[in-house]
């Protein structure tokens, strides 16, 4: 995989980074509040896809070098 980046590139996947960040905490809040099981268990879905996806995400922006 080509690990060179253009600056925008790497704030891009930032940006998608502290989004998904923000999604995840607020499913994370929502689980706390829901009284509905089915609800609770999309919610705690999410919350661990988003854990998996900002891995992914966390290793993309380990490997770059900007150009």
């Amino acid at each position: 995989m080509n690990s060179n980046y253009a600056l925008h590139e790497v704030l891009e996947v930032h940006e998608m980074a502290a989004f998904k960040t923000v999604c995840m905490t607020k499913s994370r809040t929502m689980q706390a509040l829901v009284t509905n099981p089915e609800l609770k268990q999309i919610l705690q879905q999410d919350v661990q896809l988003s854990q998996q996806q900002l891995q992914e995400l966390g290793g993309v922006l380990s490997k770059v070098t900007l150009t």
